[in-house]
């Protein structure tokens, strides 16, 4: 329970700082540590082996760092236990900035100066931003809001519920992993085997749970047609998991999301998720980060309400055994 009430704390730190740029952040340590090991073992031969060294290396700094400050705290006392877990559980949780970001793109874009959006969609995407319309704008953004509900928000939040602070420590190092590092190129398609492969594992349950949670509590009347395109369409993209959290707000919204991109002024062909039953408006945008934070909340009740059944059936299973 201390680590629900810990993840409670850092929501609302985050609601309330989000992502101040003064406070050091142990992503910038883990990037550092990243980026040392790929210089250092990313070369010559039995680069996969590399890899699943340098991510096992990090793993294992960033779990035993955080678990250690972590034991510390609750051995001075349980309250300054939950307050070291909401502080490393706000550092990987990124509502406010996620929502703050799509709003500097959607301000500028309702107010029809591409430019502004395109040069803050930029700052969030890694896709060329240049040539974009209205329409690509938007999809652009409430593609990065719905893929980061999950990674960004409820999925640090779901390994926190389970193992405290050190676990969801562990899942944002295997994020940034695979940020740095997972991608399928020539330089890293051996090197960054491993931290893609555990970050498609990670994700599996948290981007589900998310998708079916987001359908549900904002279906409505378009609850069946929602969840019917969920069905169809999650499995179409290319990332196992992002896919689950596009297809259900492209369900949600009655847009189409996907199609194509353009990377380095590379043309990259996606398979498109939901149907276009209203074009993509920068309004669509406001709507994507309303459904990104009720969905955040749902989720926060829903792994309360797992942790009190876990509760009390251990309370049952003690009074069962003292019988």
């Amino acid at each position: 329970m201390t680590h629900l009430f810990a993840l409670t704390v850092a929501l609302l730190l985050d609601a309330a700082f989000g992502d101040p740029r003064w406070l050091p952040h142990p992503v910038r340590g883990m990037g550092k540590l990243i980026a040392w090991l790929d210089r250092r073992w990313n070369q010559g031969a039995k680069r996969r082996a590399k890899g699943v060294a340098a991510a096992a290396a990090v793993l294992a700094v960033v779990y035993g760092l955080s678990a250690l400050v972590v034991y510390v705290g609750y051995a001075l006392s349980v309250y300054v236990g939950v307050a070291v877990e909401a502080a490393l559980i706000f550092t990987t949780i990124a509502t406010k900035s996620l929502a703050e970001a799509a709003e500097e793109v959607r301000r500028p874009l309702e107010a029809g100066d591409l430019p502004a959006a395109r040069r803050a969609l930029s700052m969030i995407v890694g896709r060329d931003t240049k040539q974009l319309d209205e329409a690509g704008i938007t999809r652009a953004c409430v593609e990065t809001v719905a893929e980061n509900t999950s990674d960004g928000i409820t999925a640090p939040l779901f390994y926190a519920a389970i193992g405290g602070a050190p676990l969801a420590m562990l899942y944002r190092a295997v994020n940034t992993c695979d940020s740095m590092i997972g991608y399928k190129n020539e330089k890293y398609r051996e090197f960054g085997w491993a931290a893609a492969r555990l970050d498609d594992a990670l994700n599996y349950v948290p981007a589900r749970l998310t998708a079916f949670l987001m359908v549900l509590v904002y279906g409505g009347r378009r609850f069946r047609r929602s969840l019917a395109i969920l069905l169809r369409d999650a499995r179409r993209h290319p990332s196992p998991n992002s896919g689950w959290l596009e297809a259900a707000m492209a369900g949600l919204l009655g847009v189409q999301l996907g199609g194509t991109n353009t990377y380095g002024g590379v043309v990259s062909e996606r398979p498109t998720l939901g149907d276009p039953d209203v074009p993509l408006r920068s309004a669509h945008i406001r709507q994507a980060v309303g459904m990104m934070i009720g969905t955040v909340l749902a989720f926060t009740l829903l792994l309360w309400i797992g942790g009190m059944i876990v509760a009390l059936a251990g309370a049952w299973g003690e009074s069962a055994r003292a019988l």
